[in-house]
């Protein structure tokens, strides 16, 4: 399947100035398939090695960091003929073996002609450990589940996904009723890999459940395995917690509905373990629409969502009809869902996103997006009915702003306002060449 994360794996492997790689993501996003397909097509030779549980491995990275010594292990171990550039040496699960993450250092240092690339779940959160990160020796790229433009490739539906890369919007308007129908199977199917692929090959809606549902079953076994302890109930607590946060009208994360009388310092740990192994996002409130929006981020508030709409479906027991038949998708899907898929089209192109809620009045902005010089205050609607008064008493109060409308209607112009369709909002921001 393809991703879009190729062509920065690609460029990595042609820059003069690189350095050992680590790939961070949540577990179960693709991690080492990308990188064993990236390896194959890339490279004359792949060296892979799985570090759980490898006592051979082990045994290179205990003695020393000779390099010489490491390379001949690695091929010997591997059978493969090890040469600088034309060989991609994979090191897989590495957070089980922190002398492996040390010896990156030497491999800039001492080898930097070899290629080598690194992976493993839950890995920010192991360099928080007892392990010598080596900081500065390093490239680092970060995965995310299946956008929606790689799920219709994976699907067979490329020249659709081509002509949204190309935002030709009386094209995509005619393929309106095809990308509905598509985006609707993404909303049930989601990005996770395992899931996707199970689609493709059998189009068993009960055996892509049963996945999801096992990755969420592995999410938290790995609670109990990587926290610290003290920590897990309240870990399972936040993570239980979002599917209903995100349905609220009010946008604001509130802790009292965790427990009664929560605080924020006694969830504040839990929130960023969860970050930090790539299974939720936050996103801050902005009190003001300028540039650069970090200057007036809201830290005492903010929204949790969690990183793939899929896993929300599995996790809240949706129906594969309201999904997938039902007219009530719509209504059904017009909160946590619709503003979720959202989110997780643009968090893979590492923009400034906010909301935006006011106390003293009524007006709330889904998103506020620094992109291409601009604030764009964004609004998401799973209906093709919509109304935009927040919106429009937003602009009218900053003038210099021209605002995103993203909904099931056609794409539309309005001079203050632009409308596109919610399938197209991942290619709106990827137009320009970001990313």
């Amino acid at each position: 399947m393809y991703r879009n994360i190729i062509k920065q794996l690609t460029a990595w492997k042609d820059s003069a100035s690189r350095k050992p790689l680590i790939l961070n993501g949540a577990r179960q996003v693709g991690k080492t398939y990308i990188l064993q397909h990236f390896g194959t097509h890339c490279y004359k030779n792949v060296a892979y090695i799985n570090l759980d549980h490898n006592a051979e491995a082990d045994v290179i990275f205990q003695k020393d960091f000779d390099m010489p010594r490491i390379l001949r292990a690695l091929s010997a171990l591997t059978h493969t003929h090890i040469e600088p550039a034309n060989t991609l040496i994979i090191l897989d699960e590495i957070q089980e073996n922190p002398n492996a993450l040390h010896a990156l250092k030497y491999f800039c240092e001492n080898a930097p002609a070899y290629h080598v690339a690194v992976a493993g779940s839950l890995l920010g959160i192991s360099l928080h450990g007892n392990t010598s990160f080596p900081v500065g020796k390093v490239d680092m790229l970060k995965m995310y589940p299946m956008t929606f433009s790689e799920f219709l490739m994976a699907v067979g539906e490329t020249s659709m996904a081509g002509e949204l890369f190309k935002c030709d919007w009386g094209v995509i308007n005619m393929l309106s009723t095809r990308l509905a129908d598509c985006l609707r199977q993404y909303y049930y199917v989601g990005g996770m890999p395992a899931a996707v692929q199970e689609y493709i090959t059998t189009q068993n809606l009960l055996a892509v459940r049963n996945i999801q549902k096992q990755i969420l079953f592995d999410y938290s076994h790995d609670f109990s395995k990587h926290a610290p302890t003290a920590e897990v109930p309240r870990i399972n607590m936040v993570w239980d917690s979002i599917p209903a946060q995100l349905d609220k009208d009010n946008k604001k994360f509130i802790y009292g509905a965790l427990k009664k009388g929560g605080r924020a310092a006694e969830f504040e740990m839990a929130i960023q373990w969860l970050i930090e192994a790539g299974l939720i996002y936050r996103i801050y409130r902005a009190t003001t629409p300028n540039k650069p929006l970090k200057f007036y981020e809201d830290t005492s508030a903010f929204r949790l969502f969690m990183l793939d709409v899929g896993l929300l479906g599995a996790m809240t027991d949706t129906d594969s009809r309201d999904i997938l038949v039902r007219d009530s998708l719509l209504h059904e899907y017009r909160g946590a869902f619709t503003e979720l898929y959202a989110l997780t089209q643009l968090i893979p192109f590492d923009l400034p996103t906010y909301y935006f809620s006011a106390n003293n009045s009524r007006i709330e902005i889904d998103f506020l997006i620094q992109y291409d010089g601009r604030v764009i205050p964004t609004e998401v609607k799973a209906e093709e009915n919509v109304k935009a008064k927040s919106l429009k008493t937003y602009v009218e109060k900053h003038p210099f702003l021209r605002a995103l409308r993203c909904s099931m209607k056609p794409y539309v112009n309005q001079g203050w306002m632009e409308n596109i369709p919610l399938w197209a909002i991942e290619t709106y921001f990827r137009r320009t060449g970001n990313n």
